[in-house]
């Protein structure tokens, strides 16, 4: 049951957050491999983009890929944080009856890893769509996805069963760097509001303060993975269906870094917070109380 509550919380938070994920990929794909002041810039910040898709676009275009990005958030953050759940309710994480941090830091790795691995078809597929715009405002490569069924099937039958994994090894370390930090942050913080009594025990409070807590550091950890899966992923591919930009991941990373700079795996870190720390907020809050209120 802790596997569905807890997809069925990240999928409440997606409702939410899927507009500003679409903001945040395209911001990572703009001046792909350009140094700065080199290529247009389709969106100055969060703000501008959201207006740009919007008035370019249309409202509904900030809500592009919405069907995977729920299924992937329910197959995804169900598997990791029904696992950390698990893990967090044995004791595992637990070191002389208090939050250890280093167990927890594991713990949260090894249940976003395998949440990951398994759900990365789906966040394939989410980023092509969310890519897809009107020529004008375009950035990164381009497919040509009908939804997300029309998507999986073209990509199976051009690449196999394999094709559907691309980009799934960028996937491990945003996640464990991800997952880490956040559920980590998380658990640490919640206790410490416990045992200062900032709140009344059991309070709402208690989730939204480790919640916000926990998604600064998600932030601040995961942007440059972020940056760098979002580009595996959505990269051009030829007939063996490898990628025409990038060998891997190393290749990416020190691509980006050669081309862009720091600031260059640091693109949408703005936006990056404003989806990252709602959805971490969110996710997490309705999870906690979801929790308490099926098991009460």
């Amino acid at each position: 049951m802790d596997f569905m509550l807890a997809g069925a919380a990240a999928c409440g938070a997606c409702l939410f957050t899927n507009p500003l994920e679409v903001v945040k990929t395209r911001m990572q794909l703009q001046g792909e491999l350009k140094r700065w002041g080199s290529y247009r810039l389709h969106y100055r910040n969060v703000f501008h983009a959201t207006y740009t898709i919007w008035k370019v676009d249309g409202l509904l275009a900030l809500q592009k890929g919405l069907l995977p990005a729920l299924l992937y958030q329910f197959c995804m953050n169900g598997i990791r944080l029904g696992s950390y759940a698990l893990m967090e309710t044995s004791g595992y994480t637990l070191s002389d009856g208090k939050i250890s941090g280093a167990k927890s830091t594991v713990a949260g790795a090894l249940a976003g890893v395998t949440g990951a691995l398994l759900a990365s078809p789906i966040y394939l597929v989410k980023t092509h769509l969310q890519v897809q715009s009107t020529s004008t405002i375009a950035v990164g490569h381009q497919y040509k996805h009908e939804g997300m069924l029309h998507a999986l099937t073209t990509i199976y039958r051009r690449h196999g069963f394999t094709g559907l994994w691309r980009g799934s090894s960028s996937a491990v370390p945003r996640v464990i760097v991800g997952s880490a930090s956040q559920l980590s942050t998380f658990s640490k913080t919640k206790q410490i509001t416990n045992d200062l009594q900032v709140f009344k025990p059991g309070s709402w409070l208690v989730s939204l303060t480790a919640g916000m807590v926990s998604s600064v550091f998600v932030v601040l950890a995961m942007t440059p993975f972020d940056v760098v899966s979002t580009r595996l992923y959505n990269q051009p591919v030829d007939r063996q269906g490898k990628g025409t930009f990038y060998r891997g991941y190393l290749d990416c990373f020190s691509k980006t870094m050669r081309k862009e700079g720091l600031f260059g795996l640091y693109k949408g870190a703005g936006a990056s917070y404003f989806r990252l720390g709602p959805h971490t907020i969110l996710s997490l809050l309705f999870w906690e109380e979801l929790r308490k209120f099926y098991w009460q």
